[in-house]
């Protein structure tokens, strides 16, 4: 799948290359406080028993990830533009630059 594109060029301004060990962490501790919520419940207060929303064991807001921002094609390639001029010596390494980023931007 070497050609293969996003299909919304959208991504998260982070300072985090994944939020994979929190979601790790949160799920833990939301299983954790489901299953004493369960264990501590009676038999008749089951049928009552409401599971344990996300807020109350976890801050999306504590997170790596600082949400999310669209990138137009436009806007990517005005950005391979200056990345390439700013690295670039010569014209020819400036436009494989400039196709390099944009082709890592692109992809998946």
């Amino acid at each position: 799948m070497s050609n293969s594109r996003r299909k919304n060029p959208v991504w998260g301004h982070c300072v985090c290359q994944s939020e994979k060990e929190e979601k790790k962490r949160w799920h833990s501790r939301w299983r954790s406080t489901e299953r004493v919520a369960l264990v501590s419940a009676t038999p008749a207060g089951l049928d009552a028993h409401l599971p344990v929303q996300e807020r109350q064991v976890s801050n999306v807001w504590k997170m790596g990830k600082d949400g999310h921002s669209y990138h137009s094609a436009r806007d990517m390639a005005a950005a391979a533009e200056i990345g390439a001029n700013q690295k670039g010596r010569t014209p020819q390494e400036r436009a494989a630059l400039k196709k390099r980023f944009l082709k890592k931007w692109m992809g998946k």
